[in-house]
């Protein structure tokens, strides 16, 4: 941006300095028309008098001032071309020379005045040329300036929208992490409860395999004892039944 202002504020100096040269270098050549080309000089346009002027004219008492001549433009040696200018144009308000004595003295000065006109108009070219060069650059500068502020603008917002999608998916990740954390932190307690049945398990299997031949012997006697039951109920010898009752009363310690 800075160094976009900066060939814009060097193009529109160029421009200025380039113009007055162009207007400075017109008015001596309209003056050298004046005297060498009159068919091709033109008039300097009538002054627009002040207040104080017009009543001086009015009265009788003095003339209009003259139009001033365009001033030199520092560091362009054109300077001299507004003293030849002012000379001119002060030479304007006297009575011409003489003619020259001889027609060929008067062609040869002729002749160098128009290679000075010459001279004048190959400058005015070179400005013009200049001048035009210098607003194709400025165009093009301007455009690429243009371009390049838009693709930036654009490329802000690409990052800027960017910047915010991966801000919500970072978001979205730790509250999924969060969420992942707390869902294993539930299964290690899961883990561990069903750690703790299965050795309370473990060791009720252990006590039934331990004790195994022990309850299965018990539980023979008991079926034993209700198929005996079962044979009383279904009317076998009650004496026979007492008899076995009593020997295993005197068998008892």
């Amino acid at each position: 941006t800075e160094q976009r202002k900066k060939e814009h504020e060097e193009f529109t100096d160029l421009m200025a300095s380039d113009s007055a040269a162009k207007e400075l270098l017109g008015f001596a050549k309209n003056r050298l028309n004046q005297f060498y080309n009159p068919k091709l000089y033109k008039p300097p346009a009538k002054r627009e008098l002040a207040a104080d002027d017009r009543i001086a004219v009015n009265l009788g008492g003095g003339t209009a001032p003259p139009t001033p001549a365009p001033a030199g433009i520092a560091g362009t040696g054109i300077t001299v071309l507004a003293e030849v200018s002012a000379h001119a144009h002060q030479s304007s308000n006297v009575a011409p020379p003489p003619p020259p004595e001889t027609f060929g003295a008067y062609a040869k000065k002729s002749q160098m005045n128009t290679g000075v006109i010459a001279m004048i108009d190959l400058l005015i070219k070179d400005l013009d040329k200049e001048m035009t060069e210098a607003e194709t650059d400025e165009k093009l500068a301007q455009a690429d300036y243009e371009t390049l502020m838009k693709d930036s603008a654009a490329k802000r917002l690409a990052d800027s929208k960017s910047l915010s999608e991966k801000e919500s998916a970072t978001a979205d990740l730790q509250a999924d992490l969060e969420s992942h954390k707390d869902a294993k932190s539930s299964a290690t307690n899961e883990l561990a409860a069903t750690l703790k049945y299965i050795s309370s398990l473990h060791a009720e299997c252990d006590w039934l395999v331990q004790y195994f031949d022990v309850r299965k012997e018990a539980r023979a006697s008991e079926i034993d004892a209700l198929g005996k039951a079962k044979s009383v109920l279904s009317g076998a010898d009650y004496a026979l039944l007492q008899t076995s009752s009593r020997g295993s009363l005197r068998g008892s310690p």
